[in-house]
C-alpha cells in the first residue's frame, strides 16, 4: 500500500533526517475552525451586578447597560460584529427604538461551551419631570446575536428614563460591539 504524504508532512521527514515512521496525512485529524454563533446556541440577559448596573437616575452624562451572551451549545463557536437592538417602550408614543451602532470596530470573540461575553448599550438618561414627548421609557429590548435574525426578548430591570433620539444621526443612546 502506497502512503501519500503531504509537502509538510515530507518535510518533516526530510529535516527530520532520521524520522523512524512517517504519519500519512490522512492520518492527522485537522480541526476545523470553529464557526459563527447561532441564537439557538446562546442564552442572552442583563448584567445586573452592582458595578453593571447603569445609573439611571443621573441625568449629566452617559451610563451604561451590559447584556451578555453565553455559549450554551456543545461546540465552540464565534460572535463578531454588533447585536441588533431594538427598545420597545412603556408609553404609548414610545413605540419601537432600534439602536445605532458606535463607530468601534468589531473583533472575532471565540466562546467555547460555558463561556461568555457581554456588549454594552450607551444610554443617555432623562429625569422624569422631563416632559413624556422627549423621553423614552424602556419597557423591553429585543436583542439578536450578530448576523442572526431571531432575538431574545428581554425585559428592562432598571427603570429609569432616557432621552428619546430615535431620529437623531448621533444619538446618545447607541449599542456597542461585542466584546469591547
Amino acid at each position: 500500500m502506497k502512503s501519500k504524504l503531504t509537502a509538510v508532512a515530507l518535510a518533516t521527514v526530510v529535516v527530520a533526517g532520521t524520522a523512524a515512521a512517517a504519519v500519512p496525512a490522512s492520518a492527522a485529524t485537522a480541526k476545523a475552525a470553529p464557526t459563527r454563533c447561532h441564537t439557538a446556541d446562546l442564552k442572552a440577559g442583563f448584567a445586573t451586578g452592582e458595578d453593571a448596573k447603569p445609573e439611571m437616575d443621573q441625568t449629566k452624562k452617559q451610563t451604561q447597560a451590559f447584556i451578555w451572551f453565553t455559549n450554551q451549545s456543545k461546540r465552540t463557536c464565534t460572535l463578531s460584529g454588533f447585536a441588533g437592538v431594538d427598545m420597545i417602550g412603556a408609553q404609548k408614543t414610545d413605540n419601537t427604538w432600534s439602536l445605532v451602532r458606535s463607530a468601534k470596530k468589531p473583533q472575532k470573540i471565540v466562546l467555547e461551551h460555558g463561556d461568555t461575553v457581554d456588549f454594552s448599550i450607551n444610554l443617555l438618561p432623562v429625569a422624569k419631570s422631563t416632559p413624556q414627548k422627549q423621553k423614552f421609557v424602556p419597557a423591553k429590548f429585543l436583542v439578536t446575536p450578530p448576523n442572526e435574525t431571531k432575538h431574545f426578548t428581554l425585559k428592562w430591570p432598571f427603570g429609569g428614563q432616557i432621552l428619546k433620539q430615535d431620529g437623531a444621526t448621533h444619538p446618545g443612546t447607541y449599542v456597542n460591539p461585542v466584546g469591547l
